[in-house]
């Protein structure tokens, strides 16, 4: 899973990210291009365009959804697993309940902590169990001129 989340677990609200921090948009194009992205429907509807040299899959209840751009189009978590099942690496990139149904599949966490809490989001990643996760690294971003707000990347691992 790879998400960036305020210290209170903020996502987002109305779908769209509560900052600005052009050096984990850059992590994000690093780590997941080359690779398939599972979402949900109101994740990929955010998307102006396509996410570059990424295989979107797109998991909706909605059975008669039809993507505005190219995605594959699934109706449960499993079968959008299944799809990507012969990509050694995928990432799941949100939302709020894709991250709660896709916690227990998962066994890699790439977690940016914006270091801010978002009192008016409407969408959390869930939290992370210390007991089942292991933060194996960190790396700490101060606030500049282009990013409003402090962050760490950490890196999580299942026991």
């Amino acid at each position: 899973m790879i998400a960036a989340a305020g210290e209170n677990n903020a996502l987002g609200k109305d779908n769209d990210l509560l900052w600005h921090l052009p050096d984990d948009f850059k992590r994000f194009k690093k780590l997941t291009s080359g690779h398939k992205i599972i979402m949900g429907r109101k994740t990929f509807d955010s998307f102006s365009t396509p996410l570059p040299d990424r295989t979107h899959i797109v998991i909706t209840r909605n059975e008669s959804y039809r993507p505005k751009f190219e995605a594959q189009v699934v109706h449960t978590l499993e079968d959008a697993l299944a799809l990507a099942s012969n990509d050694a690496l995928v990432y799941i990139i949100g939302g709020g309940e894709i991250y709660k149904l896709a916690e227990k599949y998962a066994n890699k966490i790439e977690l940016t902590r914006v270091h801010g809490t978002f009192e008016d989001a409407d969408t959390f990643f869930p939290e992370i169990d210390e007991n089942v996760w292991t933060l194996v690294s960190e790396e700490y971003h101060p606030a500049d001129h282009r990013h409003n707000y402090a962050f760490s990347y950490k890196t999580y691992t299942k026991r």
